[in-house]
């Protein structure tokens, strides 16, 4: 249910259920839950793409039909495997970027969420939907997305469970491009080559101090950029960059 292909330097992630609008049942999120903790420790792969199986939809979100099965119980374990699971991927030490190749609602929005960057098709549809069902949004929605829009827009999406274009998503910076349909995945691959070329351990700190940082007060923020500055000082990646400017050629990173 979920395809991995690597490609160097990149791993390239399918959720691959397209008769379903490649929704997320419980036996795809753990193979999902699976592949991050195997990439977590992956040396080979720089960069993640995340995208969905055929033309229609990046993820749809939870397989309702599983859903309507489920007791109380087996809906919290589903919730939490869910959230872990995207928590997961935004904590990868490696930048992560989805290819939104169509309908991201619900869980799917929140997947897109997780990841640092997004590519969306001119046709692609975006909402957190979950009010209009009873629910919130359980996988990090109502925590990710106002961080990334503000508070005010984020409520507006989420309390109106409205879906809005790419282009829409554009302009309030919810996704970082806009490319044509069926384009997704080649554009994707095209800013992941520019990710890769540059160092490894420093994409991995640039990514941490980043994402903590802006969680915290100005002075605190500073403080985890000096540190994690200072964890590459020793490493010959940095002395690498140093020489290869040095000699006019294009560094080669190894990830030390």
């Amino acid at each position: 249910m979920i395809q991995w292909e690597k490609e160097d330097g990149l791993s390239v992630l399918t959720l691959n259920r397209p008769e379903v609008y490649n929704a997320l049942n419980y036996p795809a999120l753990q193979e999902l839950s699976h592949v991050v903790d195997e990439l977590v420790h992956d040396r080979d792969t720089r960069v993640v793409i995340i995208t969905g199986a055929g033309e229609k939809s990046f993820c749809s979100g939870a397989d309702l039909k599983e859903r309507r099965t489920f007791t109380e119980e087996q809906v919290r374990r589903y919730i939490f495997l869910i959230r872990e699971t995207f928590s997961k991927i935004e904590r990868l030490p490696k930048p992560v970027i989805a290819a939104i190749n169509g309908l991201a609602l619900g869980g799917g929005m929140e997947l897109a969420l997780a990841c640092d960057l997004r590519i969306a098709g001119s046709h692609a549809l975006l909402g957190l939907t979950e009010t209009s069902l009873g629910i919130i949004p359980g996988a990090g929605g109502t925590q990710r997305l106002p961080r990334i829009v503000g508070k005010a827009k984020a409520k507006e999406l989420i309390f109106t469970a409205q879906k809005i274009s790419a282009e829409q998503a554009l302009a309030i910076g919810l996704v970082n491009r806009v490319v044509e349909k069926g384009k997704e995945l080649v554009h994707a691959k095209e800013m992941a080559q520019l990710i890769k070329e540059n160092a490894p351990l420093a994409l991995a700190q640039a990514k941490f101090a980043i994402d903590h940082g802006c969680e915290v007060d100005l002075d605190t923020g500073l403080a985890l950029e000096t540190k994690a500055y200072e964890t590459l000082i020793p490493t010959r990646d940095r002395l690498e960059g140093l020489q290869a400017f040095k000699e006019k050629r294009k560094p080669r990173y190894i990830g030390k």
